[in-house]
C-alpha cells in the first residue's frame, strides 16, 4: 500500500467525522437552542422582580417558600424549557424527528437539571445538596445519551479481587449511593419514631429516650447491612476488617465508648431524666436533654453544659427531683430581744405562704433556734415544687415578705452592736534630775 492510498484513506475518515458537523440541520439546532437560551435570560430579567414579591406573601409555609424561591432562582431554565417545548413540537410537526434528535436531548437535560437542582434544596448542606445534584444529572444524561450502559461496563472492568470477593468500582459506587439514601431513610424514620415515642405518655421520660434511641440505632444497622447485601458485597469478608476496627475503638475510643455505655445504664436505672434539677461540681440546672455521650444541662443564666454521662456514674450527683419536685429551702433570720416569740413564728410563717411559689400542701415551719449576742434566731423553712426556676430568687422574695410583714406589726430586726469601753491611760512618772556630784 503506498503512501497515497493511506492518505486518501485518512481523508475520507476524517470527511466521515465531520459529516455530522457540516451537517446544517445540526448547526440550525444550535443556533435555536441557543436563541432560546439567550430570550430566556432577557426573559428571566423582567419576570422575576415581578414573581419575587409576589412569593414574599406567603407566610406560614417555609417548605413552600424554599421551593418557590429555588424555581425563581433558575427561572432561565424554566423559560428555556418551555421555549424549547414549543419549538420541538413546532420542528417534529414541519420536518423529519431527527433533524430536532439534538433540541430533544437539550430539552431532556435540561428538564432534569432543573427537577435535580430544585430537589436538592430539600438538604440543607450546601456542599452535600451541590455533590448529590451533580451525580444525580450526569447519571441522567448518560442514560439520556444512551452511554449508561458502557460506562457501566468500564468502571465494572476496574476491579479489586479481596479474598473471595471482587470490588470492583461499579459496585463501590452503589454500594456509597444505596448506603447513603437507606441511611437517610433510616435517620429520617427513626426521627419520626422518635418523635412519637415522646409524645407516648405511658412511658417514663427515661424509657422515652431509651426506645427512642435503640430505635434509630436499630433503624442505621438494618439500612447499612441491607445496603450493603443488596449490591451483593458478603459482609463475612469484613470479620477481620471489623475485628481491627474493635481493637481500634477498645484503645483509642475508651471514653467514647465508656459513656456510650454510661448512657445506655443512665437510661435503665433511670437516675436521672429530662426535667430533673441536679447538682453536679458545682453546676445546678435542669436536665434538658440526655445523649448518646453526653447530657446537656440549662442553668439559670442560660448557660448550657454538655457534661460527659461517665461523670453520673462515677461522681456524686445531686438530684433534687429523683423521686418527687419537692425541695425544702432554709432562710434565717433574727429579731430583736423586745419581740414575742411566738407571734415572730406565726408572722413568718403567714409571710412565706404569702409568696406563690411556696408549696401550700406542706406548710412552713419556723423555730427558734438560739439566743445570738443582739437578736433572736431563727430558721424558716418551707417547700418548693419547682426548683429549675431558681431557689435565690424564692429565697429573696421570701426574706422580702418577712420584711413587709415584720415592718407592719412593728417587730424589729436589731443592728450588730458593740461596746467599746476607754479607760484613761496611767500617769506617767516625772523623770528624776541627774545627781551633781560637784568637782
Amino acid at each position: 500500500m503506498d503512501l497515497d492510498t493511506v492518505l486518501t484513506d485518512l481523508e475520507r475518515a476524517v470527511m466521515r467525522g465531520l459529516d455530522p458537523l457540516l451537517n446544517p440541520w445540526l448547526l440550525y439546532q444550535l443556533l435555536i437552542i441557543a436563541v432560546l437560551f439567550l430570550a430566556a435570560r432577557v426573559l428571566k430579567a423582567r419576570i422575576e422582580p415581578q414573581l419575587e414579591e409576589r412569593a414574599r406573601e406567603i407566610r406560614g409555609h417555609p417548605g413552600l417558600l424554599r421551593v418557590v424561591v429555588a424555581f425563581l432562582r433558575r427561572l432561565d431554565w424554566v423559560i428555556f424549557i418551555c421555549l424549547a417545548l414549543v419549538a420541538l413540537s413546532v420542528m417534529r410537526s414541519l420536518t423529519w424527528p431527527s433533524r430536532s434528535y439534538l433540541l430533544s436531548i437539550a430539552l431532556s437535560l435540561s428538564v432534569v437539571w432543573l427537577f435535580v437542582s430544585v430537589l436538592s434544596r430539600v438538604i440543607r448542606n450546601r456542599l452535600i445538596a451541590r455533590a448529590i445534584s451533580w451525580l444525580a444529572w450526569i447519571y441522567a444524561a448518560l442514560v439520556i445519551l444512551g452511554l449508561d450502559q458502557r460506562v457501566a461496563g468500564f468502571l465494572d472492568s476496574l476491579a479489586l479481587p479481596v479474598g473471595e470477593v471482587r470490588l470492583s468500582v461499579l459496585t463501590l459506587i452503589k454500594a456509597v449511593v444505596l448506603l447513603a439514601v437507606t441511611m437517610w431513610l433510616a435517620v429520617v424514620a427513626g426521627r419520626y419514631l422518635d418523635e412519637r415515642v415522646q409524645k407516648t405518655e405511658e412511658l417514663t421520660p427515661s424509657l422515652r429516650v431509651l426506645v427512642g434511641k435503640f430505635a434509630k440505632i436499630g433503624l442505621i444497622f438494618v439500612a447499612g447491612v441491607g445496603a450493603l447485601s443488596s449490591v451483593g458485597i458478603d459482609l463475612t469478608a469484613f470479620t477481620v476488617f471489623s475485628g481491627a476496627i474493635g481493637l481500634g475503638l477498645g484503645f483509642g475510643l475508651q471514653k467514647v465508648i465508656s459513656n456510650f455505655i454510661s448512657g445506655i445504664i443512665i437510661l435503665l436505672d433511670r437516675s436521672i431524666k429530662p426535667g430533673d434539677t441536679i447538682s453536679l461540681e458545682g453546676t445546678f440546672g435542669w436536665i434538658r436533654e440526655l445523649r448518646a455521650r453526653f447530657v446537656s444541662v440549662v442553668t439559670r443564666d442560660g448557660r448550657e453544659y454538655l457534661i460527659p454521662n461517665e461523670d453520673f456514674i462515677t461522681g456524686r450527683v445531686i438530684n433534687w427531683s429523683f423521686s418527687d419536685d419537692l425541695v425544702r429551702l432554709d432562710v434565717n433570720f433574727g429579731v430583736s430581744y423586745e419581740a414575742d416569740p411566738h407571734e415572730v413564728s406565726r408572722l413568718a410563717i403567714e409571710a412565706a405562704m404569702s409568696v406563690g411559689r411556696v408549696n401550700a400542701d406542706r406548710r412552713p415551719v419556723c423555730w427558734l433556734t438560739g439566743f445570738g449576742e443582739s437578736s433572736l434566731d431563727f430558721v424558716l423553712r418551707f417547700w418548693i415544687s419547682d426548683p429549675q426556676q431558681g431557689l435565690t430568687n424564692v429565697r429573696g422574695k421570701v426574706l422580702l415578705a418577712l420584711w413587709d410583714t415584720f415592718k407592719a406589726n412593728g417587730v424589729g430586726i436589731p443592728y450588730p452592736h458593740r461596746e467599746v469601753i476607754l479607760r484613761p491611760a496611767p500617769p506617767t512618772p516625772s523623770p528624776t534630775p541627774p545627781l551633781d556630784l560637784g568637782d
